[in-house]
């Protein structure tokens, strides 16, 4: 049986971009089939306004319907999604509505990702995020008992603009995203 991982990107955090290039790298060096999914046409001003990052959720989780529609799960006896911002209410919502047997990480989710069920989720967050507020973040993970990891000055992209500091947590994601990916 094989192994898959589907990676479900942000608005403007595509999967060429470093956190899912890499975790895509990694799956393939552990023999996973890797679908990077691709989104187009988000409405426009969604940061702050929460109908638009509704009607953004429900726009990815549309077209993650229409790019997994003709995939088994069934045929894959482990299943990772790697959901990035808005990709990670994406994520959730399809494994809810198809009940996917899925491990998730959550890169820099924001707050509405845990409408849906996070069991067997991790989390990774940066504390200057500028989508969603730390404080919230660790009250919705600790409620739900996800696992968190969280980078001190690191942004949506978990970047802090020094890039010696921005490869470590690039590492350090890595390295704790391993075992997840096995």
């Amino acid at each position: 049986m094989k192994k898959l991982c589907v990676l479900f990107p942000g608005i403007g955090y595509h999967c060429e971009k470093p956190l899912l290039y890499y975790l895509s790298k990694l799956a393939k060096s552990r023999g996973y089939e890797v679908i990077a999914l691709r989104y187009d046409d988000f409405p426009k001003g969604a940061k702050g306004n929460a109908d638009k990052m509704r009607a953004a959720a429900a726009h990815a989780l549309m077209q993650s319907e229409q790019q997994l529609r003709d995939l088994d799960f069934a045929d894959f006896k482990r299943v990772v999604f790697i959901g990035k911002s808005i990709g990670t209410a994406a994520c959730l919502a399809y494994r809810e509505a198809h009940l996917i047997k899925a491990d998730c990480l959550l890169l820099t989710p924001l707050t509405m990702t845990f409408e849906h069920s996070p069991k067997g989720s991790t989390a990774f967050h940066g504390t200057a995020d500028q989508w969603a507020e730390t404080a919230a973040i660790e009250r919705l993970c600790s409620e739900n008992s996800i696992p968190l990891y969280k980078y001190e000055n690191a942004n949506h992209s978990l970047e802090t603009g020094d890039v010696s500091t921005d490869i470590r947590i690039l590492t350090d994601l890595l390295d704790k995203a391993a075992p997840m990916i096995e």
